[in-house]
């Protein structure tokens, strides 16, 4: 039986063509995944907030596979309605059918926190007024957004067809002492051929989306798996 170790739901915006490729090459043995899509193609907030509308109907779909942990893999999707909306999110997924979730905010504020970062730097592809709701809600979690850069893309469908590279060049160049962590954003966002190279490059912890996402996810399943080339977290936590 494939998940024999466990079974994970995952629901992504449909547009998404990054997030189920990164999780399988990093799944461990016997973690089977099952996918389902709520409608996505551009990241505004009217269409965030939309898709977020038909996430129950997702998960029932999940609970058919018999999966232990649901994932919300949307990071805007799951903080656009500022503090403790994410929660509120999970939780309504979680009434309606009986199954546990988290979602990739959740994952990546408990992510920083673990690594004891509170002055961050973060990396997006999103606009400006996507930029200013993430910010929004990193402060409300009393993190301290020390600056955060976005490439400006509204269309999903380009952000998935961006090259790693983007993500570290932006990175490096926007770097600054006084960060304890850099977080980039964005489930559809490729990234992780330049975790470990970016924290030897910078010297400090690096947090993204999909990692996050999958750390988290794992240790709610009761899997504390090491995987060293996703950066400190894996490797230490």
């Amino acid at each position: 039986m494939y998940g024999w170790r466990g079974r994970l739901g995952l629901i992504v915006p449909s547009s998404n063509t990054t997030m189920e490729i990164e999780l399988h090459l990093a799944l461990p043995e016997g973690v089977s995944l099952h996918t389902a899509r709520v409608p996505l193609r551009n990241v505004t907030e009217e269409e965030l907030v939309k898709m977020n509308t038909l996430s129950v109907e997702a998960a029932r779909l999940l609970r058919d596979a018999g999966v232990e942990m649901i994932l919300y893999g949307c990071t805007s999707g799951s903080f656009i309605g500022g503090k403790d909306y994410e929660k509120e999110l999970e939780s309504r997924i979680e009434e309606e059918v009986n199954v546990p979730v988290v979602s990739t905010s959740t994952a990546v504020v408990e992510a920083l926190k673990m690594l004891d970062a509170r002055d961050i730097l973060v990396i997006t592809p999103y606009t400006d007024e996507i930029n200013e709701r993430e910010k929004e809600f990193l402060e409300a979690n009393e993190f301290n957004v020390l600056d955060i850069r976005g490439l400006g893309i509204e269309d999903n469908t380009q952000i998935g067809k961006l090259e790693p590279y983007e993500a570290y060049r932006l990175a490096k160049a926007s770097f600054m002492d006084e960060a304890d962590a850099v977080f980039i954003s964005c489930t559809n966002l490729r990234t992780f051929e330049i975790i470990e190279p970016l924290e030897e490059d910078l010297g400090i912890p690096v947090v993204t989306s999909n990692q996050a996402s999958l750390w988290l996810a794992l240790r709610e399943m009761d899997i504390m798996e090491r995987i060293p080339w996703l950066g400190r977290l894996f490797a230490e936590f």
